[in-house]
């Protein structure tokens, strides 16, 4: 990239670049490739003037990771940017600087031009009135014109050039704060890939993150960012994975085990076997999940953008009544300076994406204001058991061989399902993968995987087809009766276990059993959500009914249906919903699916099936209960901090219009007062909601994943 170094001091530079605003150097997207280093604190880009201001850590380190940065910036359609918001600009303080020289020549000149450099200082805010009411009726922008026109036609230079000075620097903070609610986001979406350093043809080459091609081994060692998801195949390494799931404390990663894209190895090194790479890594989906949040619009944001250009026509309306009253134009003028709609308009969506990275950094990505305002709203919470009130990491109990086959004992079966298990993302698979590691067993060669959603998995081997799955699956659609093993069956189910069937076209194989341990946090997270306002806690599960029935008692849930067909899940949420409650459901499973687009709020713990994640409209990171009832408080505060502002930005804007008609008010003294309420809104609304205990809250993360 083409820049010219204009002024510098230790830990600031600013710059010039002729490329910025063409295609692919939008301010916004380069903003946030260098936002996104460590060392950068602040960073200002200027499509008018074509420069860049960085604020970084002053220190020699920085100011060359910094330039490294900006060298190493490279246009292509995987920079996504943040959405804008409607109405911002990038001009920053040159109208502000234009009105404040306007108004130190004034003085110095000659009555007769003191009018024309009035006029044509305030000609943007006049010229912007007229297009704003030629192509969009009466809005702010109108009333702000007429205000600043008046004073102008009345030959008062100097009310006139501070009115509009005063505008400039009201629309300048509003923008900055404004701006300041997607940097809190942007950390988060990440659009560089971290370069990646691959084994290819016996050598190590490194290469973008979004270069390397699923199944190619990468190589990380001690403080770089892992590139890709994948599997660990060699080394010991602690890596921090706060970046991506807000754990603060780096976790062992070990032979076999899981690494996320966006976390950084600490101690050690590894070999890792790429899964997902590119647009498909944990990273990436995180950036996609928050960038649709911020384009999506909640009732609550519609309706303040409703109510604000309302309170348009009722200043309006006022001022026509002053000056029919009074025949006073110094009123109307300070009556059209009372603008509501600034302070309702961008009060809300501050707040809603302050909201969004105070959740984020607690482990709760939401998926705009309406996931918010839908989780505030609800009155009935619903649980599916497994993965969710008893925790995702499941373990292998017991593997039983219930077919005699020569050589195949009860090693053989759990190798080769964990082979085909392999392919799968859900919490069984992975138990069924990590029992085999532990025992050491190989990797047993077969053909392609099928998959049938909410069913099972099968492939060929040598020998036949193996099938794995449901028993559901394997006797409705696959004709296998496993009836005559019937009591060993429910032995596994009375002793609370989960089983996985295994059979081949000539009959059942195997039974995989797996049992889950209900997590700490669960009783103490049930309770808290009874006191943020939940009247209705209910689970759902496949155990048997006095099983689920026994456990429903014990933690207090106000209704457990047990028994339940993974397809029935959305049934029960539509039959409570059909009742009037107000419905959020938290699961994890790829059969979750329907029931969390059916509720009115989905939530999916951060262990999912990809299309369970995918449905949600709140998605966890950390793999913990109690970030549930965080998303909860997080809500409810979200919206009563909305309330607030909303009152008192009506409230002292109405106060200072009655002011303004009374003649009580000045022109001057009614900009400063409505400008100084917009920012203190703004800022109520930047500084977010502070519900207590959260950090206490956090348990410590596992030893690993």
């Amino acid at each position: 990239m083409r820049y010219r170094v204009v002024h510098q001091l230790p830990g600031r530079l600013r710059l010039r670049l002729p490329a910025l605003g063409a295609p692919g150097y939008a301010s916004d997207t380069l903003e946030l490739w260098l936002d996104a280093l460590p060392e950068v604190r602040e960073v200002r880009a200027g499509v008018a003037t074509g420069s860049l201001v960085i604020e970084f850590t002053p220190t020699p380190e920085a100011h060359a990771r910094v330039i490294e940065r900006l060298r190493a910036y490279v246009p292509h359609v995987g920079h996504d940017a943040l959405p804008v918001p409607a109405g911002e600009s990038d001009s920053g303080l040159a109208p502000v600087a234009t009105s404040l020289l306007a108004l130190a020549l004034l003085p110095l000149l000659p009555p007769g031009w003191r009018l024309a450099l009035a006029v044509t200082s305030a000609a943007p805010t006049l010229a912007r009135g007229v297009d704003t009411l030629v192509n969009e009726g009466v809005k702010v922008e109108v009333l702000d014109a007429v205000a600043v026109g008046l004073s102008a036609a009345r030959g008062e230079v100097y009310a006139a050039t501070v009115t509009d000075l005063l505008l400039r620097l009201g629309a300048y903070l509003e923008e900055r704060t404004a701006r300041r609610s997607d940097r809190m986001l942007a950390r988060l979406l990440r659009p560089d890939p971290a370069p990646a350093w691959v084994e290819r043809d016996g050598e190590l080459v490194r290469v973008p993150g979004d270069q390397v091609e699923v199944g190619e081994i990468v190589q990380v060692g001690p403080g770089e960012r892992i590139a890709v998801d994948g599997r660990v195949i060699d080394g010991v390494a602690l890596v921090d994975q706060s970046a991506v799931t807000g754990e603060d404390v780096p976790v062992r990663k070990s032979v076999y085990r899981r690494v996320i894209c966006g976390s950084v190895l600490v101690e050690g090194r590894l070999r890792i076997e790429a899964t997902q790479v590119g647009a498909e890594t944990t990273s990436a989906r995180v950036a996609r999940f928050i960038g649709d949040a911020l384009t999506k619009r909640s009732v609550t944001q519609s309706e303040a953008e409703r109510l604000a250009d309302q309170r348009v026509a009722l200043t309006l309306g006022t001022g026509a009544a002053v000056y029919a009253a009074t025949r006073d134009l110094r009123r109307v003028q300070s009556v059209f300076l009372v603008d509501y709609a600034c302070a309702l308009k961008l009060g809300t969506p501050v707040a809603i994406k302050s909201g969004m990275a105070r959740a984020a950094g607690n482990g709760v990505l939401m998926r705009g204001g309406e996931a918010i305002e839908q989780l505030a709203g609800i009155d009935t919470l619903v649980f599916d058991k497994t993965g969710t009130l008893t925790h995702s990491e499941l373990a292998v109990t017991d593997v039983e061989v219930l077919a005699s086959h020569p050589g195949c004992d009860e090693c053989d079966l759990l190798a080769l399902v964990a082979s085909i298990e392999e392919h799968a993302s859900h919490p069984i698979a992975s138990a069924v993968v990590d029992a085999a590691q532990a025992r050491g067993l190989e990797h047993i060669s077969h053909g392609e995987v099928d998959y049938l959603v909410a069913h099972g998995l099968s492939a060929d081997v040598a020998g036949g087809r193996i099938m794995i799955g449901s028993r559901h699956y394997l006797e409705e659609h696959e004709g296998i009766d496993f009836s005559p093993f019937e009591p060993r069956i429910s032995s596994f189910h009375d002793a609370g276990k989960i089983l996985l069937f295994v059979a081949n076209r000539e009959g059942p194989v195997g039974l995989i059993a797996l049992r889950d341990t209900l997590r700490p946090e669960t009783p103490e997270t049930l309770a808290r959500l009874r006191t943020l306002g939940i009247e209705r806690l209910v689970m759902i599960s496949g155990d048997r009914r006095s099983k689920a029935e026994a456990l429903g008692r014990e933690l207090g849930f106000d209704a457990v249906h047990a028994e339940v067909a993974p397809e029935d899940k959305a049934a029960i949420l539509m039959r409570l919903q059909d009742a009037g409650a107000k419905v959020a459901f938290v699961g994890d499973g790829v059969n979750d699916g329907p029931a969390l687009a059916a509720a009115d709020v989905g939530i999916a713990m951060p262990r999912g099936a990809d299309i369970a994640r995918a449905t949600a409209d709140i998605l966890l990171t950390e793999d913990r209960l109690d970030a549930v009832a965080d998303a909860r408080a997080l809500a409810l505060g979200t919206m009563r901090l909305i309330r607030t502002n909303f009152r008192a930005a009506v409230g002292i804007n109405t106060a200072i219009l009655v002011g303004a008609a009374s003649g009580r008010v000045s022109p001057l003294a009614s900009a400063v007062l409505h400008n100084g309420t917009t920012l203190a809104v703004l800022l109520n609304a930047l500084r977010g909601v502070d519900f207590d205990g959260v950090e206490e809250r956090r348990l410590a993360p596992p030893a690993d994943d």
